[in-house]
Order: structure tokens, then C-alpha cells, then sequence
């Protein structure tokens, strides 16, 4: 069995000098190789430092009680630790750092959101630092690190790599010319889905930027294919890890009433603006899987296109708090619906959690259904 759900939610303090740091499952930035050596590698410099990409704090610790430390965080699990720890951190992506107020910025690369994000990312520390100002940069050379070390050169000019370790690499920064402008952020496309036109704008980093990905169109198909679309009007529907919102946009079109739940800002931003452009109405939080509800909360159907560990079988613990969460919340005689990679073994954990499943639709991904047993 894997995480109970309230075992997803529980916050685990570890001893840090001066106090407690928190740490919990779906947080990044934990037993993590790239914070460890940041961490290490990490000095004061001036009076005031940002944290571009802090996860639960670890990178930036030593500088606590020694400069004045922001920290910008996107996700709500890593901001539900940093705010538990009592590190001063904020809701918001990177480019809304403040300009020309830093003499020292801490990036771990966030490599796994795509380039566009991490050039958007660099171009946001160079114009956040002072001139003069330094950034201590940590990367994975299998994860583009030297690619990225040479962008952050040209925008700031000096930089040498101080520590290797196996594929780790930490850099050392100096801010030496001005910073040039933030690359456009918003892009927009457009995609059909259900027999419906629907326009999507996006920021950098989120899932499947640019067109609606396989699996979501598949979950829509076996979805209609099981309840049709009336059974989809009036209904409440909770979209988990709905990301810009290609699976929210369409069950709202066809009058389910959607609850979206977002870990990331930046898709909540995405998903927000989505909602306002094609004029339909949905319930959105940001949420660590589904602490933003409401104890009482309940859904008749449950969708879910969930995060995976690319390139192998572990299923994330965010993954499986997703099937717990639907598993909790669904309404007796209420539908899980779960479009994965066919290697992702949910079944298990879906007949535990609710006696049986069955697989509707298996193409390229799988969609799997389940549910909840009727009281009496």
C-alpha cells in the first residue's frame, strides 16, 4: 500500500540551526543531490538574497539571520513547508521578483519545467541583481546544466563552476552588464475537443505547453463513452492536477459544475485566464491535492491525468494521493476516471481503494474507472 492520504498531507520537521525545517511528500527540494550542493556552496553576499526556485527552503538556509532572504515559490505542497519552517516566501512566480533589489540570487535550475521557463527563469535573476551582484547557480549536467550556465554568462558575464559532484555542478556569477527584457511569456493555441473549439493561453512550464496531450483527449473520450454528455450536466466534477486546463475547459462547456485543483501557480494563473477567454465558470484553487477543500466537500465524478516519473514504474507519491483524495471525496455511486501510461500500475492501488476497476479505453495511454461503492 502507499501513502494514506493524511500521511501525504503530514509535515515532517527535521532540526535545523536556529529552528525546524518542514519537509513533506510532492515537496520539492528534499534528499535532493542539486539543493544539497547549493546548499553547501552557498555564502552571504550584501544584505538582501532571493531564492528563485527554493522547494522547501534547503538552498538558502545558510543564509538565514545573515542577509534578508525572499523566496519565490510556485508550488503550494513546497510553500505549505516554507511557511511551516517560518521562511519568509511568497506565492508568485519568478519573473515577478522585485528589480534591481537583490546582491545575491539562489537558483536551483528548475530544468524539469522546459527551457522556456528556465530562460524565462535566468532573464528574471539577471534583473533582479544589482549590478555586481552575484547568483550561485546548481544544475545536473544531464539536465542541461551546461547549456544553461552558458546562457546565464552572456546575460550576466562573469561566471566560474565551482563544485562538481558526479552530474552536479554548482556555478558561481557575477551581474556585470545591464539585464535585457523578459521574453514574452503568454502563448496561445487553440484545440477541439468534444466537437468544441476552445482557445488556450499559457505561460512557460506548464504540462504539455502548446496542444492538449493524448492522454487528456483520450480521458474525455472514455469519459463521454461511459456517462454521455448529459450525464455530465449539473454534475459536481473535481478536475485533480488540472494544470491550464484541458480537461476543466470542456466538462465546464458541457454544464458540469468543475472544481479544478492546481499544485503550481503558474497553471492556476493559465487555467484562470482560459476560463475568462472561452466565458465558462469553474471552482479554482491552488492546492496541495486537495487540502484547499473543505472537509465536507464531495464530488459525483472525479478526472485526473496525473503526474509520473518520466522513464520508469514508481508512481509519485503525489500520484497516489491523487487516488487517495478521489477515493475520499467521491460521492457513493460516484466515477474515478485516471488516464495514465500504460506501465503506471494504478490497478493495484484502485482495487484496494475501491474493490474493483475496469479499463475503458487503451490506446497510446490507459483510461481506467472506478467506483465508489453505494452505502446499504
Amino acid at each position: 500500500m502507499g501513502l494514506t492520504l493524511a500521511e501525504y498531507h503530514r509535515l515532517t520537521p527535521l532540526p535545523r540551526p536556529g529552528g525546524v525545517l518542514y519537509v513533506k511528500p510532492g515537496a520539492r527540494g528534499y534528499r535532493d543531490p542539486v539543493y544539497e550542493a547549493l546548499q553547501a556552496a552557498v555564502a552571504p553576499f550584501g544584505q538582501r538574497a532571493l531564492d528563485l526556485n527554493p522547494g522547501v527552503g534547503l538552498a538558502s538556509l545558510p543564509l538565514e539571520g545573515r542577509m534578508e532572504v525572499d523566496r519565490l515559490e510556485t508550488s503550494r505542497a513546497a510553500f505549505r513547508c516554507l511557511q511551516s519552517s517560518g521562511l519568509k516566501a511568497r506565492l508568485a512566480p519568478p519573473w515577478e521578483a522585485e528589480e534591481n533589489a537583490y546582491d545575491l540570487v539562489v537558483l536551483a535550475l528548475p530544468a524539469g519545467r522546459g527551457t522556456a521557463y528556465v530562460e524565462a527563469t535566468l532573464v528574471s535573476a539577471a534583473r533582479a541583481l544589482r549590478m555586481g551582484g552575484r547568483v550561485y547557480l546548481a544544475g545536473d549536467k544531464n539536465k542541461g546544466f551546461e547549456r544553461y550556465f552558458k546562457e546565464a554568462r552572456a546575460l550576466l558575464g562573469y561566471g566560474l563552476v565551482l563544485k562538481r559532484e558526479g552530474p552536479v555542478r554548482v556555478a558561481l556569477l557575477e551581474k556585470e552588464r545591464e539585464a535585457p527584457p523578459l521574453p514574452s511569456l503568454w502563448h496561445p493555441f487553440q484545440a477541439r475537443l468534444l466537437g468544441e473549439t476552445f482557445t488556450f493561453f499559457h505561460l512557460p512550464g506548464v504540462f504539455s505547453a502548446g496542444k492538449v496531450d493524448k492522454a487528456s483527449v483520450l480521458l474525455l473520450e472514455a469519459l463521454v463513452g461511459e456517462v454521455g454528455r448529459e450525464g455530465i450536466r449539473g454534475r459536481r466534477i473535481l478536475d485533480l492536477g488540472a494544470g491550464y486546463g484541458a480537461l476543466t475547459l470542456p466538462l465546464a462547456r458541457l454544464g458540469g459544475e468543475v472544481t479544478a485543483l492546481e499544485d503550481d501557480l503558474v497553471s492556476v494563473h493559465s487555467l484562470e485566464r482560459n476560463l475568462a477567454e472561452n466565458r465558462l465558470s469553474a471552482r479554482v484553487f491552488h492546492s496541495d491535492v486537495d487540502e484547499a477543500l473543505t472537509e465536507e466537500e464531495a464530488f459525483d465524478i472525479i478526472v485526473t491525468n496525473p503526474p509520473f516519473h518520466v522513464g520508469g514504474a514508481v508512481i509519485l507519491d503525489v500520484a497516489q494521493a491523487f487516488v487517495e483524495a478521489a477515493a475520499a471525496r467521491l460521492k457513493p455511486g460516484g466515477g474515478f476516471f485516471l488516464v495514465a501510461n500504460p506501465f503506471l500500475k494504478y490497478e493495484p492501488l484502485l482495487e484496494e481503494r475501491f474493490g474493483a476497476f475496469r479499463t475503458l479505453l487503451v490506446r497510446e495511454y490507459k483510461v481506467l474507472f472506478a467506483e465508489k461503492a453505494r452505502r446499504g
